[in-house]
């Protein structure tokens, strides 16, 4: 349905913008209102290679924000660290699983809806807090308790720095001053189109002239759009697939370790 809405809305922008040329043609004189075609199109070309310059750097930002939260970086550090915690004493091994899988949970059922929503305000996370109070309470003894203890500590900074990545995504990483200066720009290359109307040339070429050039403008801002908030619903939304194929891996090797203690959470995530 987005795909569609997307399509509506350049037809609709080329609509307006063919139009406003066709209305401008009727009055405009032969040869453009430019007495200096050349100088005009050099012109042009300054503004359109101005805003393709534009374009490409905030495409390269949204697109790098895109593909760092897609890349499941702190699904892969929960696998990490629910493997590290099987080197820890037997009570905090359990405890900490238990509380491993609640986050992950908690990522899909709760944290992932509201960034779908735009209500994420990247407030800690109530699981990371109880991993933390469960390591409080460790005292390895052996060699390998405390290399995996000092391990799980380098990959808890792993993991909240995914986290903050993740959230900050959510958010936008184009500013608003940014939006501001794409509009404005795009619309003084609208206007200026509108000075190369031609009386003496026939309405087909001076609309396909003003509407390619929008369809451009439009389509790009709208995959901006979509690249700056990757969670709305709509075509490219991330969904928690990382994190969903991560609770499964768990699940199997908790199995075939035979753990089977009772999680301290529901499927959401929710303490119980």
């Amino acid at each position: 349905m987005d795909f569609l809405l997307d399509v509506l809305i350049v037809a609709a922008a080329v609509a307006v913008a063919v139009t406003a040329m066709l209305l401008v043609r009727r009055r405009a004189p032969d040869g453009s209102y430019f007495s200096d075609g050349d100088r005009a199109s050099g012109v042009f070309g300054v503004l359109a290679t101005g805003f393709s310059l534009l374009l490409g750097l905030i495409v390269f930002l949204a697109f790098t924000s895109y593909d760092e939260s897609k890349s499941g970086a702190e699904a892969l550090v929960v696998v990490q660290q629910f493997e590290t915690a099987q080197f820890l004493p037997p009570a905090a091994r359990r405890q900490l699983s238990g509380e491993l899988i609640c986050y992950g949970r908690s990522v899909v059922g709760q944290e992932w809806p509201r960034m779908q929503a735009g209500s994420e305000s990247g407030a800690v996370n109530p699981w990371a807090l109880a991993l933390f109070r469960t390591m409080k309470t460790v005292q390895p003894t052996a060699a390998t308790e405390q290399s995996a203890y000092d391990k799980w500590f380098e990959l808890t900074s792993t993991r909240e720095e995914a986290r903050r990545d993740r959230v900050h995504a959510s958010e936008g990483v184009i500013p608003t001053p940014l939006w501001r200066v794409l509009f404005f720009t795009a619309a003084i290359i609208m206007v200026y189109m509108l000075f190369f109307a031609d009386s003496g040339e026939r309405a087909v070429v001076q609309g396909l002239l003003m509407g390619s050039v929008v369809a451009v403008m439009v389509a790009t801002l709208l995959l901006i759009g979509v690249l700056n908030t990757p969670y709305r619903p709509g075509v490219g939304q991330l969904r928690p697939v990382a994190m969903q194929q991560t609770l499964g891996l768990i699940d199997q090797v908790r199995a075939a370790l035979g753990q089977d203690d009772p999680l301290p959470c529901d499927a959401q995530g929710t303490p119980r």
